[in-house]
């Protein structure tokens, strides 16, 4: 079994940062390939980052250079590092185990003056 558990969102202006954090439950972590989508109102989710075993990283076009998705299997957790936000990075971001098909409940990150 397995939960996910987001925090790190909320409210910056753009060109402000922000890092998420994803904590993880369960044995199969450390095994699993692990991402971050989001999806904004209106919008289909989308996927933002992903880093798979040891630690190969993919990224969306539009999120390159600005965000940095990284993992820690001792504490069983994923990041996301997001610097120069803008405008259209408001979303909710939603942490996803792909080993065991798993979503967490998301965070708002909000990007506005």
């Amino acid at each position: 079994q397995v939960q996910l558990v987001e925090s790190g969102g909320g409210l910056v202006q753009p060109g402000g940062s922000l890092r998420l954090s994803c904590a993880a439950s369960g044995s199969s972590f450390s095994i699993s390939a692990m991402g971050w989508f989001r999806q904004a109102p209106g919008k289909e989710r989308e996927l933002v980052a992903r880093i798979s075993l040891p630690s190969i990283t993919n990224y969306a076009d539009s999120v390159k250079g600005r965000f940095t998705i990284s993992r820690d299997n001792a504490k069983k957790t994923v990041y996301l590092q997001m610097n120069s936000l803008k405008p259209e990075d408001t979303a909710v971001y939603y942490c996803y185990h792909y080993l065991r098909d798993y979503w967490g409940q998301g965070t708002q990150v909000t990007v506005s003056s």
